[in-house]
């Protein structure tokens, strides 16, 4: 039986935060809440499992969920201390879009002087989209896939997929969460440790170049390379360092042993694949009726909360953004749709990207011509968007312990990394859990 969520003792002075991702519950964080607690009791260190984005909340933008988070916080910090308690430490974990929304909430207790009154420890992630979930693809695909994707996960769906306009601001909310000079960065900045941990593989719902904010993936053909683990964490959690040796080029295969593979491979895939064509139509069917359902009811949970009719005090949180100026089916079918595409990369020469119709202002043409000199053939750059590649630099500028994560028994890892639902097959996301709370937990 799992704790309630805020459990710890009166003696204890460190909050820890858990905040679930999309379509997401408490009940999601419950293995990593565990962990938690086996590792440190209740009198060091208090837990709280978020609830306010529950369910088809989180289709209501980072914004508000940001808000709701930050002020569940406050209501927590407050609650403990009117039972004689005094938190004076702070860390926070965000899995999947969770990590977003906890970002947003790190700007919002900055400005608010939060973080000035607990100190800031750890803030980690745990496969979160954090330059979005835009698929790195070119010309016709590139309109088609990633402007539909963000028609159907309302308000969400447009910051998710950086189509949307944040505020007067004119930009995406994931370039102002980015911005250097926003207190999104600043607050955090102020944390001790901040470390994520990055699916390589069979990420079905969160590609590793967004989860490990880079614009590379040498993990697309693991053929070539050679992975190094983390010492203790074998066959799971790569290094940090060195997570990978690139192998010399094999002699090309015959035609014959090429059939013979790929033969192989197909009567492998075959029941998967089956299972694909007949669920898949269906799923998606009731994916887009589902969304629309819903993009209409989080519509009105977002004009209440506008109009401070959902039980928030919105303008406690409507503060200048600069520091100068102060669940089923429904996720299977969108998995299965953003695993379907094949990412493009940037390359050299101009003529290779003809098809690309988008038309861009000159500082993002002249980021891509950079981008497109420096990609090399063996580790090639991303066809990502111009404010991507400055997310970037700026979230790296921040500074990072990055960790990736090749979980290797389950063909969809995003809920195994953390151990979303208590079984065997994700068991491997309990070494992911035990090195983060041995290496990376700062108390």
């Amino acid at each position: 039986m799992m704790e309630e969520p805020g459990s710890g003792d009166v003696s204890a002075n460190h909050l820890c935060v858990l905040v679930h991702g999309a379509w997401g519950t408490p009940d999601h964080m419950n293995q990593v809440a565990k962990a938690i607690r086996d590792t440190y009791p209740e009198d060091q260190l208090h837990l709280l499992l978020a609830k306010r984005n529950s369910g088809y909340f989180t289709y209501d933008g980072i914004e508000l969920g940001g808000e709701r988070v930050c002020d569940e916080i406050e209501d927590e910090i407050e609650a403990i201390h009117q039972n004689g308690g005094h938190i004076t430490k702070l860390s926070i974990v965000g899995y999947s879009l969770g990590g977003l929304v906890a970002r947003y909430a790190i700007g919002l207790l900055y400005a608010k002087g939060v973080l000035d009154r607990v100190e800031p420890m750890n803030f980690t992630t745990f496969a979160s989209p954090h330059l979005g979930v835009r698929a790195p693809l070119s010309g016709w695909y590139d309109h088609v896939w990633n402007n539909l994707g963000s028609r159907v996960l309302s308000e969400s769906g447009r910051q998710l997929f950086i189509v949307d306009k944040f505020r007067d601001t004119g930009r995406p909310l994931l370039s102002i969460l980015a911005e250097p000079d926003s207190i999104f960065v600043l607050g955090l900045k102020k944390f001790k440790r901040r470390t994520l941990y990055s699916n390589i593989l069979n990420d079905r719902t969160v590609a590793h170049y967004t989860s490990m904010i880079t614009q590379t993936d040498p993990y697309i053909d693991l053929t070539k390379i050679k992975a190094r683990y983390a010492r203790g964490y074998e066959d799971v959690v790569l290094d940090r360092e060195h997570p990978v040796t690139q192998l010399a080029p094999e002699a090309p295969k015959s035609t014959m042993s090429l059939m013979a593979i790929n033969g192989a491979s197909y009567v492998k895939n075959s029941p998967y694949v089956l299972a694909l064509a007949i669920f898949l139509p269906i799923g998606i069917t009731v994916f887009l009726l589902n969304s629309a359902v819903q993009t209409v009811r989080s519509t009105r949970r977002i004009q209440l909360h506008e109009n401070g009719k959902a039980g928030i005090q919105v303008e406690k949180y409507r503060m200048p953004l600069w520091v100068e100026e102060i669940q089923g089916t429904v996720e299977n079918a969108y998995e299965n749709i953003n695993s379907s595409q094949k990412q493009a990369y940037l390359t050299a020469s101009p003529d290779d990207d003809d098809d690309d119709e988008r038309i861009l202002e000159p500082a993002e043409a002249e980021i891509l011509d950079l981008e497109s000199q420096q990609s090399q053939p063996r580790s090639p750059t991303l066809a990502l968007d111009p404010c991507q590649f400055e997310m970037i630099t700026s979230l790296n500028a921040v500074g990072w312990r990055k960790f990736p994560v090749w979980i290797k028994n389950v063909r969809h890892t995003h809920a195994a990394i953390i151990v979303r639902m208590d079984k065997p097959s994700f068991s491997e996301g309990l070494i992911v859990l035990k090195h983060w709370l041995s290496e990376e937990f700062m108390m």
